[in-house]
């Protein structure tokens, strides 16, 4: 019965024009591409953009983004249909994410910049490169989804209408929510009820079951993936050992596919090293201020 309800439901999915209640006091927003678009830009020095992952927003940089102001300026954003950004009707793939990145990074006054994407916010980070690669200095991947083959089946259901609707309403049960969660991480101490309380506040805001069944509707990289071998940039590749959301063998492939990359694993690490593995930020800003 309660399936059948939430099926009915999934029809009156919808999204969201203009601000989100409860805005953070004091968050920064522009208008970009016709989107209202939240963004932190901080700090002095060679510019650094930081993409985040499916459902969280730059929050999910935070142990990166002190590190990084010290001697970087950074640009952090929440993506379209994610974090305090709005979440309108239109288009979500991977190209049009992209194309609010360069566009923000021009509104900002940041020709050229390194970029650090996660998971979801890998293949946005991959579609930039490839979109605009004069733009980008250094690239750093954290677990990213960059091979179609990685792209679920659960994915592509989620991504039919109708059905992928419905789908998004039952993820929110709380007990499937918090196994979701617990993959993300090898520490299962991690996975508290603040945390997922945070994700489930962040996807329940008005628009944000949309706006995700949006992103899934038209995800793909599989054009992306044979234009790889051209991506010249100096690449780090950061990898949990333990990732059970982006295994390890896809960043040992894609470091083979790239031409100039390097891949450091973490042992005891799950899907976001930013937080399991601390070492990796220290290696992060090696990367950017290796200047060989």
């Amino acid at each position: 019965m309660r399936a059948l309800v939430f099926l009915l439901l999934a029809g009156c999915l919808s999204f969201h024009q203009g601000p989100l209640p409860d805005e953070p006091t004091g968050a920064t927003f522009a208008t970009v591409d016709g989107v209202r678009v939240r963004y932190l830009d901080i700090g002095t020095g060679p510019a650094v953009v930081l993409l985040h992952g499916f459902g969280t927003s730059y929050e999910s940089w935070g142990p990166v983004i002190p590190a990084l102001a010290k001697d970087h300026r950074v640009l952090a954003l929440d993506l379209k249909g994610f974090g305090w950004t709005e979440r309108p009707e239109g288009d979500y793939s991977l190209p049009t994410q992209a194309k609010l990145v360069l566009d923000l990074m021009t509104a900002r006054g940041i020709a050229t910049a390194a970029v650090v994407g996660q998971s979801w916010g890998g293949a946005v980070t991959l579609t930039v490169v490839a979109a605009a690669p004069e733009r980008f200095t250094r690239v750093a991947i954290y677990g990213g989804l960059v091979f179609e083959d990685q792209i679920s089946s659960f994915m592509h259901w989620a991504g039919m209408p109708g059905v992928g609707e419905a789908m998004f309403w039952l993820t929110w049960d709380p007990a499937v929510l918090e196994e979701h969660v617990s993959m993300a991480f090898y520490d299962k101490s991690l996975v508290t009820s603040a945390a997922l309380d945070r994700l489930e506040a962040n996807m329940q805001r008005p628009g944000a079951t949309a706006a995700a069944h949006a992103v899934l509707e038209k995800l793909s990289v599989e054009k992306l993936e044979g234009q790889y071998a051209t991506m010249t940039q100096p690449f780090l590749l950061v990898w949990g050992r333990e990732d059970a959301i982006s295994p390890m063998k896809y960043g040992e492939r894609l470091a083979h596919t790239l031409p100039n990359a390097k891949l450091n694993i973490y042992p005891r690490c799950g899907h976001l090293p930013q937080i399991e593995a601390p070492r990796s930020t220290t290696d992060l800003v090696a990367f950017l201020e290796d200047h060989s």
